[in-house]
């Protein structure tokens, strides 16, 4: 059985060392042929809970961890690691400063996006937002609403936040196709669009972010979809997460067949957008016909 080991992830975040955790804590179960309804029983909870810790959805509590690892009859060495790596689990991240307009279904997302080794992304409508300019983000913000201005300055502030992931040098990789249509729909006024179309040339031109764009001249194509993310992560204990954004919610995806699905769909796009070397002469030709 494979081990823990928290120096090996001492650089990662509370939200991917929750779902190793939970991982870990599953495949220790199983190995004991314990049931979920007997474990819960340990720990004086249902089985429903023990599903959720295992799956990194709910946050890890030191006592019921611990007795877990009693009941599971795990080594002290092991039992010492697990429980070091589930107290740094516990810590908040950047994000939780700005719980008052970060939802709760958001948060998850927001730690996988922190941790993620690889961001695959496929943008229809907007630019993403890892990419949005300051202005263009607090434009968009406030199309269609009467949210109070500092309501629309804290989304502003958390998107800008997001972007730093990005800044060299940096230990994950971006990789993005977003459709023609994204770049032409026009947020604000044509200076405003032409800074969000430099910042995109500017972005591309980084080691590790990859920017294609599916133009027109593709036609009809296989990306009948809305925005797709899907996330990877450096431990291969973890398997890729797809991430579907919604107007009140979102949907995590982390069974086989669905992942591989949208696995293929990113690839199949990636292979009918232009190449990536084509995208400065793409954003130059729209920012011109402003």
């Amino acid at each position: 059985m494979t081990e823990l080991s928290e120096g090996d992830l001492r650089l990662q975040g509370p939200t991917v060392l929750r779902l190793l955790v939970g991982a870990h804590l599953r495949r220790l179960r199983e190995a004991c042929g314990i049931s979920r309804e007997d474990a819960g029983y340990a720990i004086r909870a249902s089985h429903s809970k023990i599903s959720r810790m295992e799956l990194g959805r709910t946050s890890l509590k030191h006592n019921d961890v611990a007795d877990l690892l009693t009941l599971y009859g795990v080594r002290e060495a092991e039992r010492s690691t697990v429980l070091a790596l589930t107290e740094r689990a516990g810590a908040g991240g950047w994000w939780r400063d700005y719980r008052d307009v970060v939802p709760d279904w958001q948060e998850a997302y927001l730690g996988l996006e922190q941790d993620a080794a690889l961001i695959r992304t496929y943008e229809v409508q907007l630019v993403p937002q890892l990419l949005q300019t300051e202005d263009y983000a607090r434009t968009l913000l406030t199309l269609g609403r009467n949210e109070p201005a500092e309501h629309v300055e804290r989304q502003v502030a958390v998107r800008m936040r997001r972007r730093r992931i990005l800044d060299p040098p940096a230990n994950r990789k971006l990789w993005v196709v977003m459709d023609e249509a994204a770049l032409r729909r026009r947020v604000g006024d044509a200076a405003l669009m032409r800074a969000q179309l430099e910042h995109l040339r500017q972005v591309a031109e980084l080691p590790h972010v990859t920017l294609q764009v599916l133009t027109f001249g593709a036609g009809g194509h296989v990306g009948n979809v809305g925005p797709v993310t899907m996330l990877r992560f450096a431990e291969t204990a973890l398997e890729d997460v797809v991430y579907l954004q919604r107007l009140t919610g979102a949907q995590y995806l982390t069974k086989g067949p669905d992942v591989l699905a949208y696995r293929d769909l990113l690839n199949r796009l990636v292979v009918l957008a232009e190449p990536a070397t084509a995208t400065p002469a793409v954003l130059r030709r729209i920012s011109a016909e402003l």
